[in-house]
């Protein structure tokens, strides 16, 4: 599971080491937020291509999938690109998919938290929904809890322990060192963090970033360039259980590759 790919930058370096860590790792599936994924706001029909080519089996999303409107014109025709399942009822999209791996069923579901974000539906009430329409159809299932609280998405891997197989944190574009298995069988980590650009504000030029930060005055925020990080966490999973045996934390950096 791959944290928030952040635009051109993020996309290269998302095709760059995802095949290797397929290979090398022995990677059965990829699921990948890429919200962020066209100009560091938003997925385009170009970037959503970009990324399925570049290694990605599912692609979650979390409060900017709208940004770029023409999302509208493909959410509903495609499978396995979510968007929080939290939003109303009649939105377009959905917010969980099952993915056929190996004479099995996977299921992903993405939500986004409160705190901080959106007033969205309940992510706890709409859990049980997502919940009851997966479980008898899948063996493994994987959430996608995009949220800027760590206690809310810690609350939620909780909430979900022995329920689920995974419940990892995406939005704050910072990896959190708290991967554990939960005694329940889950998998947890607050944030999985960022694919993009190293030297600048969670993927963004930093010099707009301090401008608005140190006058309060508004500032154009555009993706940074240069060395570029990626974060992720491995899992490894009892395939008779569903449960998770392990999960590992992964950050590439390339300014000291």
């Amino acid at each position: 599971m791959v944290g928030d790919v952040i635009g051109r930058p993020g996309r290269a370096a998302f095709a760059k080491y995802t095949p290797t860590l397929r290979r090398d790792k022995q990677v059965d599936l990829v699921v990948v937020n890429g919200e962020n994924s066209a100009e560091g706001r938003g997925v385009t029909r170009k970037t959503l291509d970009e990324l399925m080519l570049g290694g990605a089996d599912v692609v979650t999303s979390g409060n900017h999938i709208w940004d770029k409107k023409e999302v509208l014109q493909f959410i509903d025709d495609e499978p396995y690109l979510l968007r929080p399942g939290n939003y109303p009822v009649g939105v377009p999209g959905k917010g969980a998919c099952v993915y056929p791996l190996k004479g099995r069923n996977v299921g992903v579901m993405n939500l986004s938290g409160r705190a901080f974000l959106q007033d969205l539906d309940c992510p706890f009430q709409r859990v049980e929904e997502l919940l009851r329409e997966l479980s008898g159809a899948c063996d493994v299932i994987l959430l996608d809890f995009h949220g800027e609280s760590t206690s809310e998405k810690m609350a939620m891997g909780w909430y979900l322990d022995g329920r689920v197989t995974a419940v990892v944190g995406t939005h704050t574009h910072v990896q959190t060192a708290d991967e554990r298995i939960l005694p329940g069988g889950t998998a947890f980590i607050s944030d999985l963090g960022m694919v993009g650009p190293w030297n600048s504000v969670i993927g963004f030029t930093k010099e707009p970033v301090l401008a608005k930060t140190t006058t309060g005055m508004p500032a154009r925020f555009e993706v940074a360039d240069g060395p570029a990080v990626y974060s992720a966490a491995l899992l490894s999973i009892d395939e008779k259980t569903g449960k998770a045996e392990n999960i590992e934390r992964i950050q590439i950096r390339e300014d000291v590759a």
